[in-house]
């Protein structure tokens, strides 16, 4: 990911009330309830949106039931398939500014990082999987006896999706595009705080072709509309990204239903390792983009920066000059290049977190406070001084909150970098390419990044260790998440 400091000129887009989709038809819930989505710069109501609930998912996974069983889609050729989802990432592109100022309004990022990064590996990732459409095949086996022995990759069948807030475009595409793929019906629950580009995208996938009842979006609540979809009896896949103690009750819910499959891509606390012969600026770089993009609140975010004593004082110096000169502001405003956090919750959360550094004894060096004003901004803020048991460097915080750490040798942070429940990323920098192998083969992490931070293709796969998950998403890996393989034996000579 890659984020830019200047942009065009685009307005914030004006939202009307937005309905649910089931079968082909936006409708309303059910109960005829709806929910504010808040503008998180300001405060203030974007729209309403229809509120979806267990008689909603129900209806939604009957839709997608139907289209699976009944076609076309899981029985339309994979070539076919490809051509439509490769339609779909040419209207995402052709409607790329639009899907960013709302992608930007609904969530607060800075328009210039949906621009820059998000949009971007959206229309990647649907590309990618339309590639992949006619190529997702079994084997012939050569076994034992007078037989012909064959596997089919088939489609799972429902599948339920669960996306969360801080990236919904691109968490979209890295459920959709696979499962779409592989033939598969679907029923999304976008979290609750972003519902509008999540929608917005269904429109455009009708559009490309997607027949009804194949994709379906219920925007909800997840007690209501998440529990209901993670329990119901004929959903045969769950895949959930977000926090690790809903990923536990999504398990818990599945297990005590009809045993679905589940994959899940869960928080980190990834440690983030800057040994002395490193290129210095280039570290501070990386690691001021591995923090403090999408304003923290990222799963795999650098957020226990372990510097080697020899040079912790100067990467800190050049740390905080970076950190000074961040920009923020309203997402629309051209050079910000942090926004607001998502919810008023969510910048609570954050303060409580840096509340509780200052309590345990962290040096507060810059940032820590609220600006004055309205919507959910926090300062950029860095600790140092932090100690592996303190909450801050230990729990996900999930906002712009850098804690640095120091470190003597590559065994000693090697042990403490593992020192958590934690697995989903971990980065080194180094020039000497020996200790870089021996360190990122030793971090028990699912992405290691050297001499650099938040490196993301479609191709390569994505997921954790640990608590940070179960199963990869992204590359070659993903399909396995959407597919049942079947062996067939052929007697021959009968």
């Amino acid at each position: 990911m890659t984020a830019v400091s200047s942009q065009p000129k685009i307005a914030k887009p004006k939202v009307v009330d937005q309905l649910m989709l089931i079968d082909g038809k936006w409708c309303h819930s059910v109960s005829g309830k709806m929910f504010d989505t808040v503008n998180p710069a300001t405060g203030q109501v974007i729209c309403r949106v229809a509120e979806g609930d267990k008689e909603d998912i129900n209806l939604a996974v009957a839709a997608a039931r139907r289209a699976f069983e009944t076609g076309p889609w899981s029985t339309m050729s994979a070539a076919e398939r490809g051509r439509i989802l490769y339609r779909l990432a040419d209207l995402i592109e052709k409607n790329m500014l639009e899907l960013a100022a709302l992608e930007s309004l609904d969530n607060g990022k800075p328009l210039a990082d949906a621009l820059a990064a998000d949009l971007p590996l959206v229309i990647k990732c649907y590309r990618y999987y339309a590639g992949w459409a006619d190529k997702n095949h079994g084997k012939t086996i050569p076994v034992e006896g007078d037989f012909f022995c064959y596997t089919r990759h088939e489609p799972v069948g429902v599948v339920g999706q669960i996306i969360p807030w801080n990236f919904p475009l691109l968490m979209q595409a890295w459920k959709w595009a696979p499962a779409l793929a592989t033939g598969c019906t679907m029923v999304l629950k976008p979290a609750e705080q972003t519902p509008l580009s999540a929608l917005a995208v269904a429109k455009l996938a009708h559009e490309a072709g997607i027949p009804h009842g194949v994709i379906n979006v219920v925007p909800g609540f997840g007690p209501t509309a998440g529990a209901a979809l993670t329990s119901h009896m004929d959903v045969d896949k769950i895949a959930f990204t977000g926090e690790t103690t809903t990923g536990q009750l999504i398990m818990e819910g599945a297990a005590r239903s009809n045993l679905k499959r589940v994959t899940l891509e869960l928080g980190g606390k990834s440690p983030n390792i800057v040994f002395s012969d490193a290129d210095i600026d280039d570290a501070v770089e990386g690691s001021w983009f591995g923090l403090f993009f999408n304003q923290g609140q990222c799963c795999c975010a650098g957020s226990r920066l372990y510097v080697e004593d020899k040079v912790h004082d100067q990467f800190v110096e050049k740390m905080l000059a970076k950190v000074k000169a961040q920009k923020m502001g309203d997402p629309f405003d051209q050079g910000v290049t942090q926004g607001p956090q998502v919810s008023a919750g969510q910048r609570d959360r954050i303060m409580g977190f840096i509340d509780s550094g200052k309590a345990e004894g962290a040096h507060l060096l810059s940032g820590g406070g609220r600006p004055q004003g309205p919507g959910y901004f926090i300062e950029p803020t860095v600790f140092t001084g932090v100690e592996d048991h303190m909450r801050i460097a230990k729990y996900e915080i999930f906002g712009p909150v850098m804690n640095i750490l120091k470190f003597k040798d590559a065994d000693e942070v090697i042990r403490r970098g593992n020192n958590n429940f934690f697995g989903l990323a971990a980065a080194v920098w180094t020039r000497d390419i020996n200790k870089a192998l021996k360190v990122s083969n030793q971090l028990r992490a699912g992405t290691v990044w050297v001499n650099c931070y938040d490196v993301f293709d479609a191709a390569a796969p994505f997921g954790g260790f640990k608590m940070s998950g179960l199963g990869r998403e992204l590359g070659e890996y993903a399909l396995q998440n959407y597919t049942e393989v079947k062996t067939v034996y052929m007697a021959l000579g009968k």
